[in-house]
């Protein structure tokens, strides 16, 4: 069964997948983050993505490991 999402909210727009990992605290750096990515366990939108530089738009869904995130804007 799937993990309840969270919503992060950034302060701005643009930002990477691997910067969003690292923002939400899924990693404890970048270049951690690039590794997973490149490694193919993290989804973007259901999808495997295989790229960290990937620019996140609001709404998006990020999952790694049995945990998933959905990036929104502050209100």
């Amino acid at each position: 069964m799937p993990s309840e999402i969270q919503q992060i909210r950034v302060e701005s727009l643009p930002i990477t997948l691997a910067q969003f990992l690292k923002w939400c605290g899924a990693t404890l750096t970048g270049g951690q983050a690039k590794e997973l990515i490149q490694a193919g366990r993290v989804q973007l939108n259901g999808e495997p993505c295989l790229q960290p530089g990937r620019k996140l738009q609001p709404g998006d869904l990020i999952e790694l490991q049995g945990s998933r995130w959905q990036l929104v804007l502050p209100e």
